[in-house]
């Protein structure tokens, strides 16, 4: 692929290597002049409101039309700091892929927006750098492979079915979240990782308190709480293992000396939150998103629902609900969209604004599930992408084909703009009201 005039081909995939077609990159802004962050006097206090509609915030837009600016992150888990916030598409993944910035929550000054206070050990391995990240890592790369997840895809046909009967069953208006689009991740990962599914209550509401965005004591103990119920769970399957990933994480790894009981703990917490957490909202948007726009539903559910896969990669782009959780640490000076960013600055990365960059996806504002998606950066890019995302997508497609199959006549009970939750580093809802 040759660059277009005055540009950059975008010639990596969301993995880091391989083309991804049809993006193209606008050519790196010259240098602005060296100012360092402490010296900017124009501060946004930071993280923006989404619209009542749950579209990203409109100042967004505004601020790509310029190099990064300054925002101050709120006080919470640690004292407030200046950040540089990186808003164009080309820079969003330079800072996604570039390792001299730094996911690591144990260095001394890295900015933190899930209100946990950052200790000796990290609250997952999303939160560290290769080579201990790549370690860590690799101990669940088996789980997520496209062969394994071919085999759940009958296992989770049926919970959707199972799912899709209490639902029908029950008396109208119903609450969608509660009843299929929550409880099917919830199950789903629960099953997987091997938590006794009376226990799914518990690990829906810790993981909720853990990433609100309100008091950090209070985030801190259901964290704790959470990181306490994993490790001895992990501990009863060492000495009683299932056919689950807790157990071979004990089993295969912990037991040799591989990984300690702590990492154990990090990365079973991490599946558990990404697994349920970003799914289940997701879902839940994919669904909203079809619910208030009549055309668009018949577009995705035409020819047997033959756009649903890329429909959801288009809704995933448009929601981008990871919305204001992405920070790094600067461990070395480097240029980032024409800023002069120094070692020890932090810097938030916005998917959403990335991912409706409008030299990237035209008219960004609308869910066209005819587009090319394959660049959008809710899955991640580079080291960091998204292992779970084949898992995602299968409980994605199933859920959508199954409920416009057995609901042709699904409609909103409530005003869309009543159902999204605020103040928290993942977008979604708190309920979805629907009659049919």
């Amino acid at each position: 692929m040759s660059p277009p005039p005055g540009g950059v081909s975008a010639s990596e995939s969301d993995h880091g290597g391989e083309p991804v077609p049809g993006i193209h990159l606008p050519a790196p802004s010259p240098l602005e002049a060296d100012v360092s962050l402490a010296d900017h006097t124009d501060v946004l206090d930071w993280p923006f409101a989404r619209t009542e509609d749950g579209d990203p915030p409109p100042i967004l837009a505004e601020l790509r039309n310029a190099p990064p600016c300054v925002v101050r992150l709120p006080a919470g888990a640690a004292e407030s700091r200046l950040a540089w916030l990186v808003t164009r598409y080309a820079d969003v993944r330079q800072a996604l892929g570039d390792p001299r910035l730094s996911a690591d929550e144990r260095l001394p000054g890295a900015p933190v927006r899930i209100q946990v206070p950052p200790g000796g050990n990290p609250s997952s391995f999303l939160r560290l750098d290769d080579p201990e990240h790549a370690r860590l890592r690799r101990m669940i790369q088996t789980e997520f492979t496209a062969r394994r997840v071919k085999r759940l895809r009958e296992p989770v046909q049926r919970l959707v079915d199972e799912l899709l009967d209490e639902l029908e069953a029950l008396p109208r208006p119903a609450d969608l979240h509660a009843v299929f689009s929550r409880a099917l991740p919830t199950l789903v990962i629960a099953r997987l990782l091997g938590v006794p599914e009376q226990d799914s209550a518990f690990f829906i509401e810790k993981t909720r308190v853990t990433i609100s965005q309100e008091d950090p004591a209070v985030s801190l103990a259901a964290f704790e709480e959470m990181s306490e119920y994993l490790a001895k769970l992990a501990l009863l399957k060492l000495e009683s293992p299932g056919d689950d990933l807790i157990s071979r994480l004990a089993v295969n790894h912990h037991a040799k000396g591989a990984i300690t009981l702590d990492e154990l703990v990090g990365i079973a917490r991490l599946v558990l939150v990404a697994g349920h957490e970003t799914t289940t909202n997701q879902i839940a948007l994919n669904i909203l998103a079809l619910l208030r726009d009549d055309d668009l539903r018949a577009q995705v559910a035409a020819d047997d629902g033959a756009l649903i896969p890329n429909f959801i990669e288009e809704s995933m782009r448009y929601w981008s609900i990871s919305q204001d959780a992405m920070v790094r640490l600067a461990v070395e000076d480097l240029e980032l969209g024409g800023v002069a960013v120094s070692k020890g600055d932090a810097v938030v990365i916005s998917v959403p604004a990335g991912n409706h960059d409008e030299s990237v996806f035209a008219c960004p504002q609308r869910i066209d599930p005819h587009r090319d998606t394959s660049g959008h950066l809710q899955w991640g890019f580079g080291p960091h992408y998204c292992q779970g995302a084949p898992l995602a997508r299968l409980e994605m497609e199933l859920s959508l084909r199954s409920l416009l199959r057995r609901f042709p006549n699904l409609r909103l009970a409530a005003d869309p703009r009543t159902v999204f939750r605020r103040g928290t580093v993942f977008h979604g809802v708190t309920h979805l009201p629907v009659t049919w």
